[in-house]
């Protein structure tokens, strides 16, 4: 599941131009690299990185290679609210082929637990 984006209600796509222009395979190289990126940015007061637990809810790649990430934090206020969304900024842009990412912060809907991977569950023996 870690793999799919599809399975947290994430999407990447490549715009509405009738020709796409980011090849297919490169265009799953990006997206997949999107994802070992969300997976390196952790909130500090959980051992699992943001993509396992769900924070990320969506993921546009436009054909100019912006990315437009959504993605919510496990409360309101949590603590690093200020900083994670940067976090996950500078985490995308490392990825080749990136030209641009904006990062917004939503809390709608908000975050439960149900949202969470069967990984960030075994991690949080919570199975």
């Amino acid at each position: 599941m870690a793999d799919d984006m599809t399975s947290r209600d994430v999407d990447a796509a490549a715009g509405d131009a009738p020709a796409q222009a980011i090849p297919q395979d490169e265009l799953n190289r990006i997206t997949d690299d999107l994802i070992a990126a969300f997976k390196t940015v952790f909130d500090p007061e959980i051992p699992v990185d943001i993509y396992e637990l769900g924070l990320i809810y969506k993921v546009d790649i436009d054909d100019d290679r912006k990315v437009d990430i959504e993605m919510t934090l496990t409360a309101p206020g949590c603590p690093v609210a200020g900083d994670m969304p940067g976090w996950v900024e500078t985490a995308a842009k490392g990825v080749e082929g990136v030209a641009d990412v904006e990062v917004r912060l939503t809390f709608d809907p908000p975050w439960d637990p149900s949202r969470m991977s069967d990984e960030a569950r075994l991690a949080l023996n919570m199975l």
